[in-house]
């Protein structure tokens, strides 16, 4: 591969994970480009059009003169617009397949979604081979779905090599969604309720692991000579390290490196033995190898099903995760634990665990009720199918083939989230929230009423990630 280095526009920039994209390029020295339709930092170039538009996506490409697109651009999850998920999503990502060729960029990473293999059924450590459901679980994942299928029908074709990554559960900096959302249900007093038994293991990412794997996925795109395909056994067949970037990892004893014990007859390279393991940076002289079963995705009998190297990248798609699947709760209540030290008022209240099969029946009453009046409802089935469902996912191909492991930890990502701006907008959301429910008793606004701010509209006004 040329050692040139590529020119990049990335596509939504102005949004969360597009931005945290903008500034790792921007951290490493690359000459980066944003087309967006609305401008928030102005340290970078920036092209304002709309996706749906080939010419206006095409403008943007001749005039950065990009040799790789990043296309993180989607409307958020949970809108009541499936024809804008369409449009953006699925027209969208054609029109700048079709740019991208007609001007002859070679590559195109795709970010799609973990959720576009989910149905509302349990994911247990799935791997890509995964099939997609007969009916996706919403317009938003049917809309995701559907363009990671024509960016993979795209490589190869026209000198274009794509890639799709499928991010799960996204959170950090700059997030508008998830942390808008349990700060809500915080200012509710609503954070001691629980859906489910917190059995189910789920996986988070990091916005900035996320957008490591864009680059890496960038970097590796291009196929590798033929000559590479030899590196594939010693690729594959030495076993991945743990991921300990929460939890610091703990040293396993070995035949060469172990506490030796009340040994009555040492053994002759006991001092050696001992020394190794007062060592923190010891390394055996020799991997330890992979132990794959039948049904793992390097097995022989998989890799003999293949046509393509498992090494490549072009027209593949990789989970990406933090690979530290946890109870589903647990990252919220971390969260909440900040904003009850942040704002000094801990809710005591004892924790109600609600069963999921009655959470469904009080989810339909409550849809029900919000149909006959006309409103939006506020608890539905789905969020007690996302709440209560498993959803892990191997990250095994994205850390052999990319070369990815998550660089920060869920506890640092969570520290991280809380910046000090972060902490200034939620101040200045919870004294507006505060100042509502001051409303004069008897007063019939409906502010007054329901209380908690609807939505992430008055968040944002804020400047609340």
């Amino acid at each position: 591969m040329s050692g040139k280095r590529d020119i990049y526009l990335v596509i939504g920039g102005s949004g969360f994970l597009g931005r945290h994209v903008v500034e790792a390029l921007l951290a490493r020295g690359d000459s980066v480009s944003v087309f967006d339709i609305v401008q928030r930092h102005h340290d970078v170039p920036f092209y304002s059009g709309d996706i749906s538009e080939e010419e206006q996506v095409s403008d943007a490409l001749r005039k950065s003169g990009a040799t790789c697109i990043i296309h993180t651009a989607s409307p958020l999850h949970g809108l009541d617009d499936p024809a804008l998920y369409w449009k953006v999503n699925v027209d969208g990502t054609q029109a700048v397949i079709n740019a991208a060729v007609a001007n002859g960029v070679p590559k195109l990473v795709y970010t799609s979604s973990a959720g576009v293999v989910f149905d509302g059924s349990d994911l247990i450590d799935v791997d890509e081979r995964i099939p997609g459901p007969e009916k996706a679980m919403d317009p938003y994942n049917e809309s995701k779905a559907k363009a990671e299928e024509i960016v993979l029908a795209a490589n190869g074709k026209g000198g274009l090599y794509t890639v799709a990554l499928r991010p799960a559960g996204i959170f950090g900096p700059g997030d508008r969604q998830m942390i808008a959302g349990l700060f809500q249900v915080w200012q509710r007093g609503q954070s001691h309720i629980q859906l489910g038994d917190n059995t189910n293991l789920f996986d988070w990412t990091y916005v900035g692991n996320c957008a490591y794997a864009h680059l890496l996925a960038a970097d590796r795109l291009i196929p590798t000579s033929e000559k590479d395909a030899l590196r594939v056994k010693d690729e594959l067949d030495i076993a991945l390290p743990p991921i300990s970037a929460t939890l610091p990892r703990r040293r396993v004893p070995t035949s060469l490196a172990r506490p030796l014990g009340p040994y009555v007859d040492p053994p002759p390279n006991a001092e050696q033995i001992k020394a190794n393991w007062e060592n923190p940076d010891y390394k055996a002289p020799v991997p330890r190898p992979a132990i794959r079963g039948k049904f793992d995705q390097f097995s022989e009998a998989a890799l003999a099903r293949e046509t393509v190297s498992p090494l490549q990248v072009a027209g593949q798609v990789f989970f990406i995760t933090n690979g530290e699947p946890t109870g589903f709760w647990d990252l919220p209540r971390l969260v909440y634990g900040f904003f009850d030290n942040h704002f000094q008022q801990p809710n005591n209240k004892r924790r109600w665990i609600l069963p999921q099969q009655l959470g469904f029946i009080l989810a339909s009453a409550a849809e029900w009720w919000a149909w006959m009046v006309g409103k939006e409802p506020g608890f539905t089935r789905y969020r007690v199918t996302y709440s209560c469902a498993w959803r892990c996912f191997n990250i095994d191909r994205a850390r052999r083939v990319l070369g990815y492991e998550p660089q920060v930890g869920l506890e640092e990502g969570i520290k991280r989230t809380f910046e000090v701006r972060s902490l200034h907008a939620l101040s200045c959301v919870h004294a507006s929230y505060c100042s509502r429910k001051s409303v004069v008793v008897g007063s019939r606004t409906t502010e007054g009423r329901e209380g908690p701010i609807k939505g992430s509209t008055v968040a944002m006004r804020h400047g609340l990630p």
